[in-house]
């Protein structure tokens, strides 16, 4: 049952995707165009999608963080570190480029790949190795050294 109802929140994410443009990255890519302002190619179009996420994410998160234990899960996985560290700085960082450089982010990119779009199968194949790499990197025991020492410090 779990499966279903993920299958369906990510049918309509993918709908939503769609029916606002973000899976066509000249939409995002004009949107990141400041220089279009006041003519040009500018597009607030995303601003509005972004602002109808955070509204349904704040909304969503306190019903939901109310309950006593998740629908289908025996407890909440919230973060408990409340510091802010390289990671979490280099990590926004990077992801905020590659979408400024490509115009895809991860949702939208794997969303156009059912258009056959050759720009979404290079992107989701970068993301991919990017994602290995990441978990190789992650596992390198430098990486255990220093996460060791970060949790250390807290």
């Amino acid at each position: 049952m779990a499966v279903l109802v993920q299958f369906a929140i990510g049918l309509i994410f993918g709908l939503g995707l769609i029916v606002s443009g973000m899976s066509n990255p000249a939409k995002v890519l004009n949107f990141l165009d400041l220089g279009g302002i006041p003519a040009g190619t500018w597009d607030a179009s995303l601003a509005f999608v972004m602002a109808g996420a955070v509204a349904v994410t704040f909304i969503g998160f306190n019903r939901v963080l109310k309950r006593a234990r998740p629908v289908f899960a025996e407890r909440f996985y919230l973060p408990t570190r409340g510091d802010i560290d390289v990671r979490i700085i280099a990590g926004p960082a990077i992801f905020g480029i590659g979408w400024g450089l490509a115009g895809f982010c991860p949702g939208p990119a794997l969303t156009a790949l059912g258009f056959g779009s050759v720009s979404a199968v290079i992107f989701a194949a970068a993301m991919f190795v990017g994602m290995v790499l990441a978990r190789f990197i992650a596992h390198l025991p430098s990486a255990r050294v220093v996460a060791s020492a970060d949790s250390l410090e807290t």
